[in-house]
Formats: structure tokens, C-alpha cells, sequence
């Protein structure tokens, strides 16, 4: 990846994706991120905020209301988590323990009922964020990694040497946790637990998807470059620039 490329990438604020069908609450979500320091996207419906992504590219997070007209909030965020470990935020005026729980349990990173402190948005969202992580590469439909390698996570599609290539679900969900961790160990344990949070999923499963991967985006699966195996402990994605450089 071109220097100077890494350099924007790195300048860019987290993207924050807001869906909810009241004008109002937008405004005061958007006003309070961009208070602080977030860049905010809003939709006021499941179906303008697909759209959205497929335009501009996947959020570092999103807060999404659970009731929503047309596709449900909760359905938009297991559409998201089907192609991507982008962490949610679910907004809910159901005060209901049961919901809540199962909420969070399947779908969600946390949860807020309504109405809730803005400040206390802004920390949970802080907080989330800076226990996963940035994502180092700019967060644009098409993400390209080099000369050889980009990849839509939205329409689950990657291209290798100009030659577009369909990924599935889960193996579009596995890249985007290993290139959101870029020169960074993850573990089986941790990506088991994001890929198959309520299934029952080993490694060697783990192993099956990382091999069919490979085939697909490796020039040489037998010699990985971008997905590497660490023995004894997971994997790792490596960018060329890291590799060239010889840091990890």
C-alpha cells in the first residue's frame, strides 16, 4: 500500500452509521458524535442505510434503533454481521429484560433504551471502539489492498488481478476480522466467537473457511501472503506494506 495512501487512511475519523426513524434523535446522535470527533452517517430506514453501505462503504460502528419501519433494526444488523464484525449499538424503547438479553446475546455490542444521555453514547461508542480497534484501511466500498488485491465487503466480492471473485458470507466476515486486525495475531478462540457466536464451530472448521480463502485470494494458497497462519495461536492478515517493511 503507497505511503502516502496510508498516511490519509490513518488521518480519517471513525465513521459512525446511525438508523433511526426519528428525525430528532439523528440530530442529537449526529450532533453529539461529531462533538466527539466521529464522522456520523445517518438513515431514517433499514433500506436507505443498505443503500448507504453500498455506496459509501461499511462504518467503524453503527447505532441502530431495533424498531424501524420496513426491515427492523434487528434484522439490518444481522444483514450487517452477516458479511462483517462491524460492533452495533442497538437503540430500544422495549424495557424488557428478556429482549434486551437476547439482543445483546446475538446481535449487539451493547444497548441503550430510550431516551438516553447523549455524553453516555459518546463513551459506549468510545469505549467500543477502543477495545476493537481501528480499522486501517479507509472505509470506502472498495477497499484495495495492493496492486493485486481489493475487496467490497458489502457486496461480498473480491477482485485478484483485475478478475472479480464472489466471497461467501462467512468467508467475507473472516477477511473483514483479519484485515481489521492488519499485522495483528487474532486468535481461533476470538474469531470463533465472532463468526459462530451461537453455533457450534471448532477449528477445524475454522481451518476449512481459511483454506477455501485462501484458494480464492492467495496467488499461491500453499505460500500465504496475506492470510497467515500462527501456529499454536490463530491468524493474521499481513499488508504488503507491513511485509515489505519487515514489521508485524
Amino acid at each position: 500500500m503507497p505511503d502516502d495512501l496510508f498516511e490519509q487512511q490513518k488521518e480519517r475519523k471513525q465513521r459512525i452509521l446511525a438508523i433511526d426513524d426519528d428525525p430528532e434523535v439523528l440530530e442529537l446522535i449526529t450532533a453529539t458524535l461529531e462533538d466527539a470527533g466521529y464522522e456520523v452517517m445517518t438513515s431514517e430506514t433499514a433500506e436507505m442505510a443498505l443503500n448507504l453501505m453500498n455506496d459509501e462503504g461499511l462504518p467503524h460502528l453503527a447505532v441502530i434503533d431495533i424498531r424501524l419501519p420496513g426491515l427492523d433494526g434487528l434484522s439490518l444488523c444481522r444483514r450487517i454481521h452477516d458479511i462483517s464484525d462491524v460492533p452495533v449499538i442497538m437503540l430500544t424503547v422495549v424495557d424488557d429484560e428478556e429482549t434486551v438479553v437476547k439482543t445483546i446475546e446475538e446481535l449487539a455490542d451493547d444497548y441503550m433504551i430510550k431516551p438516553f444521555n447523549p455524553n453516555e453514547l459518546a463513551a459506549r461508542v468510545g469505549r467500543i471502539l477502543k477495545r476493537i480497534g481501528d480499522f486501517s484501511y479507509t472505509m470506502k466500498a472498495m477497499i484495495v489492498i495492493d496492486e493485486n488485491l481489493s475487496v467490497d465487503f458489502v457486496r461480498q466480492k473480491a477482485i485478484i488481478n483485475g478478475r472479480p471473485l464472489a466471497l461467501t458470507p462467512t468467508e467475507t466476515k473472516l477477511l473483514y476480522i483479519l484485515m481489521q486486525n492488519a499485522g495483528k495475531t487474532v486468535l481461533t478462540s476470538y474469531i470463533l466467537a465472532r463468526v459462530w457466536p451461537n453455533q457450534s464451530a471448532d477449528e477445524n472448521t475454522l481451518r476449512v473457511h481459511i483454506h477455501r480463502l485462501r484458494q480464492k485470494i492467495e496467488v499461491a494458497p500453499s505460500r500465504p501472503r496475506y492470510i497467515v497462519t500462527e501456529r499454536g495461536a490463530g491468524y493474521s492478515f499481513i499488508d504488503q506494506k507491513d511485509a515489505v517493511s519487515g514489521s508485524r
